[in-house]
């Protein structure tokens, strides 16, 4: 999605953010890798030899910590609206998931591969009116379990960020459909003031083949 010009208030903050510091010596992209970084410590997804698709993955910063993991042998897929400067390890590839040429593209990059882990830091271009980012982030998050739903290995994981509102319960119900085990995890990285929260979904119950429309 497209991002909103940062306040002055929110660039004062960024600037003084710990993670956003640990970012820049890292050579991460963005401080967003830290988020992923604790729940892969914790839940253990990420594996040499992993097939990865990252949703959302501008400007990279999931992408970088997935293709150090996968090492040797893994495959990363970065996928975004957004246009993303060349990263190593990783396929990157412009579009809407939702758009048929740009899921042609991704089951052609796999060559065929099985899924072994899909990520979503997908977020919606927030208009502050809240009826309208919740459906517009639950949308996000349909689109991102649909995809998973059709490329997930068995025994696949499934990591999408989600935000609190009256409608998490239905996001959460709608992933229990799909896969056996769902637990939300709420990483330091990501800020306190935040809604965000990740739905870590394990074991698909059940999986279409993938298709192109």
């Amino acid at each position: 999605m497209t991002r909103r010009k940062p306040t002055n208030a929110w660039m004062r903050r960024h600037v003084r953010d710990p993670y956003v510091k640990q970012a820049v010596a890292s050579g991460y992209r963005s401080r967003a890798a830290f988020k992923l970084i604790e729940i892969d410590r914790r839940d253990r997804l990420l594996r040499p030899g992993m097939v990865v698709i990252d949703l959302g993955a501008a400007p990279g910063g999931w992408a970088q910590v997935a293709a150090e993991r996968v090492k040797p042998g893994g495959r990363v897929v970065g996928v975004d609206v957004l246009a993303m400067e060349p990263i190593a390890g990783v396929i990157v590839l412009e579009g809407d998931i939702g758009a048929p040429d740009t899921r042609a593209k991704m089951m052609n990059s796999l060559a065929g591969a099985a899924v072994d882990l899909v990520l979503s830091d997908m977020a919606p271009n927030l208009t502050g009116v809240a009826p309208v980012d919740e459906a517009k982030s639950q949308a996000l998050v349909m689109k991102a379990l649909d995809l998973a739903r059709n490329v997930l290995k068995p025994g696949g994981c499934f990591l999408v960020k989600v935000f609190h509102g009256c409608g998490l319960d239905a996001v959460i119900r709608e992933m229990k459909k799909v896969f056996t085990h769902v637990a939300v995890r709420k990483p330091a990285a990501s800020r306190s003031q935040s809604s965000e929260v990740y739905l870590l979904c394990r074991g698909p119950v059940r999986r279409t083949e993938a298709h192109v429309a």
